[in-house]
């Protein structure tokens, strides 16, 4: 008897285990994503809804890069390759993008900041990163990016150095499930009534 309850009791744990693994699997990449966005890791941007008050005459110079996967038709680049910003002042610069192929095409932009230690104190208010885009055949788009260097980077001992900022995007495209794009492009049915 006691032998039957310590093998259910070791079944039990062990099953326990097992789902506790699963759902840490599940977990990680959002738990992951999330440490980036707080901590800046890997340099992550993070996202403000305003940039501080306060403005230093201290100036970073920001670089954009831009860059598209093979698998999208699109040409993508920074309307202008760098800007001078103040710590703490608010700055737009645009990324243009133009479908190259005879096809409606969605695509989605991944971002970082280097040098990594930046990453923490670039913010965006507002970014075509943060939604899906969608060109149709021949079409070009200015697309904004609101963002600013947060002064306390200079407090800061490892970012305390740095004096040019590069923000890289990568625009990848978004597969649509094929019945999903067919019922949304399909006329209503009409109701007899």
């Amino acid at each position: 008897m006691a032998k039957t309850h310590r093998n259910t009791r070791v079944v039990l744990m062990s099953t326990a285990t097992v789902v506790a693994m699963v759902g840490l699997t599940f977990a990680s990449v959002p738990l992951y994503r999330l440490f980036c966005q707080v901590t800046g890791f890997g340099g992550t941007t993070q996202r403000a809804d305003a940039a501080p008050r306060q403005v230093l005459d201290k100036m970073v110079s920001v670089r954009f890069d831009a860059n598209t996967s093979g698998k999208l038709e699109w040409a993508f680049h920074p309307v202008k390759p760098a800007v001078k910003v103040r710590f703490g002042e608010q700055e737009m610069a645009y990324y243009e993008a133009v479908n190259r192929s005879d096809k409606t095409l969605t695509g989605t932009a991944v971002f970082n900041v280097t040098p990594p230690q930046a990453g923490a104190y670039f913010n965006k208010i507002q970014c075509f990163c943060f939604t899906e885009q969608t060109l149709k055949p021949g079409e070009k788009i200015e697309m904004p990016v609101t963002f600013f260097v947060d002064p306390d980077m200079l407090k800061d001992p490892d970012a305390a150095g740095v004096d040019e900022i590069t923000l890289s995007y990568t625009f990848y495209p978004v597969d649509k499930p094929k019945a999903v794009t067919e019922a949304k492009t399909a006329a209503p049915a009409s109701v007899a009534n």
